[in-house]
């Protein structure tokens, strides 16, 4: 497959004919959203953008492709951070946007799932829950463009994995076109069936390579009736750690997330986000955000109080405010969601999507900055993320005045700095993010070899030929 094939217009041709002429998009400028992604580390070309209306469109094209040769690249909202649905500079494979297959197809209150497409984001799934008074709780800062195929591709996970899981643990069932043009329904909304191999859960975290999602059945949950808010000022991880344990055996299933940050992270996001301001009267080197959640009115406000005042009397935390509107806990949530684009404004940004064991995250954080500190001193370490889940996004901005490009030329060094120490901590090197393009030699150093060759036995088997997302993940 070249850039320059000569049945190319043949091949166009052939899609038109499934999709209409409109949805072949060949157009620089129209393409031109579609060949890059948010963190502008990987660009590349494409023969064209498809834009299928339907699951049948899908699996009509991905015949057609898997007959000449033709890789695709699966796309929904480009919101990826790994590059896995950006395609390589040669301009041979084709963009297979799914958005707009973006049909609520069914929503059940009593067996408490719903039917989506791909194309749906993750704002208009919460929206169909909250319609039948079910709650979805999938939430990630860009849940208004990121779509459900797109989580379900890379098994995102956002801020409420302590309590409901990542996406794999949210769905029930998927349809999936496979690269030979068969369409696979599995779509059922069962929560027992013991007949075989898990072909949904294979699917998820796939990222594209093993068949396109086309539409999925999700878990849906009852809708909380109050939540509660948190902002606490602390001294280290390490007493963030021992926060979290005693807040967990206050509030029990009543916790929907626990979020820590740097005072340094804090920073940024004061100096570059408008309207944000610092919730506590005196700085602290570190801050956890909590949420909880509860089934009664005022239920999660009274939990929250009384646990927030036996936590300052046992010293667990040095200030705390707790919000009393919902506009002061979206305030709250806005400081920690918009960390990476404070980075982003503040210059280079080296980034890590890590997990370590729980207990483990103040080890990491101390031993890693350590070792960032001898290498790169003026380097400003910005960890922050889930710590009720074990995931943190372990970022290092650039050393004040330095030069961008110089600084971030030494991604490999500092890489191999941080992921030497998740390494020795029994960790992974991707939590919630995915390997896509970005990650995908450091996966070929860190996992269990035996574990790689079965993963490639199954993309043989469904893609033999080799067209679906060509170089991410294997």
């Amino acid at each position: 497959m070249t850039a320059n094939r000569s049945d190319a217009p043949l091949l166009l041709s052939r899609l038109a004919a499934i999709v209409g002429e409109t949805a072949v998009v060949t157009d620089a400028t129209a393409m031109s959203p579609y060949l890059g992604e948010p963190r502008d580390l990987y660009h590349g070309r494409a023969l064209c953008v498809l834009k299928p209306r339907s699951a049948r469109d899908v699996a009509e094209v991905l015949a057609i492709c898997n007959e000449t040769g033709t890789p695709v690249i699966p796309q929904g909202g480009n919101t990826g951070l790994v590059g896995g649905q950006t395609p390589d500079p040669s301009g041979s494979s084709i963009i297979l946007s799914l958005e707009r297959l973006n049909q609520i197809r069914a929503v059940d209150a009593t067996a408490d799932a719903m039917t989506v497409e791909a194309g749906v984001t993750l704002a208009q799934a919460q929206e169909a829950a909250l319609s039948a008074d079910r709650y979805f709780p999938l939430s990630l800062a860009s849940e208004g463009t990121c779509t459900i195929g797109g989580n379900l591709a890379t098994n995102a996970g956002g801020v409420h994995v302590l309590a409901y899981g990542s996406m794999r643990d949210l769905v029930l069932g998927v349809e999936v076109a496979l690269a030979d043009g068969r369409l696979l329904s599995a779509l059922g909304a069962l929560r027992k069936d013991n007949t075989g191999y898990d072909l949904t859960r294979l699917f998820v975290g796939s990222e594209g390579t093993l068949g396109v999602i086309t539409a999925a059945t999700l878990k849906l949950f009852p809708r909380p009736r109050s939540h509660a808010v948190a902002f606490l000022g602390l001294r280290d991880p390490a007493q963030a750690l021992r926060l979290l344990n005693f807040v967990k055996g206050r509030a029990g299933p009543m916790l929907n997330a626990f979020e820590v940050a740097s005072r340094v992270g804090l920073e940024l996001v004061l100096r570059h986000i408008s309207g944000t301001r610092d919730p506590l009267a005196q700085p602290h080197d570190w801050y956890a955000l909590i949420e909880l959640a509860g089934f009664a009115d005022g239920e999660a406000e009274r939990v929250a109080a009384e646990t927030l005042a036996v936590a300052l009397d046992a010293g667990l935390a040095q200030d705390a405010t707790l919000a009393q509107s919902l506009d002061q806990a979206q305030a709250l949530w806005k400081l920690r969601e918009s960390m990476s684009e404070a980075q982003k404004r503040e210059g280079g940004s080296i980034k890590h999507d890590v997990a370590v064991p729980v207990n483990e995250i103040p080890h990491f954080i101390e031993e890693a900055g350590r070792r960032l500190a001898a290498a790169f001193p003026q380097a400003r370490p910005v960890p922050f993320g889930h710590m009720g889940d074990g995931n943190i996004h372990y970022n290092v901005s650039q050393p004040i005045g330095a030069d961008k490009a110089e600084f971030l030329a030494h991604w490999a060094e500092v890489n191999a700095i941080v992921h030497g120490v998740v390494r020795e901590l029994d960790g992974s090197i991707s939590a919630e993010h995915g390997i896509g393009r970005l990650k995908r030699d450091l996966l070929r150093q860190t996992k269990d070899p035996v574990a790689l060759d079965a993963m490639r036995a199954i993309k043989s088997a469904l893609d033999p030929n080799g067209i679906l997302n060509p170089g991410v993940l294997l």
